[in-house]
């Protein structure tokens, strides 16, 4: 199952650098309003939990393709999360 150690592993640290990028962000811009940065931290905050929470599901029909989805779930959704760091200004 080092399979599944990895992906946790990926999840944490992809979701762990968007949201450190979202506090270097408000550091930065101290002048700026945060609200919007701190929507990105919460909308990773709960990416992780849901995708997390598939992958410790129970009962998987085709495991593999199943890991391979939660994989380009998290591609999808990292992938928008950075961009909307990117756009905060």
């Amino acid at each position: 199952m080092a399979n599944v150690r990895n992906l946790k592993k990926d999840i944490n640290y992809v979701l762990g650098d968007i949201i450190e990028a979202a506090y270097v962000w408000e550091l930065t811009n101290a002048s700026k309003d945060t609200k919007k940065s701190e929507a990105v931290i919460d909308e990773a905050i709960i990416t992780f939990d849901e995708l997390i929470s598939k992958v410790n599901a129970k009962n998987v029909e085709n495991p593999k393709a199943h890991f391979k989805a939660i994989s380009a779930e998290l591609e999808t959704k990292g992938t928008a999360l950075i961009e909307k760091i990117n756009n905060l200004a």
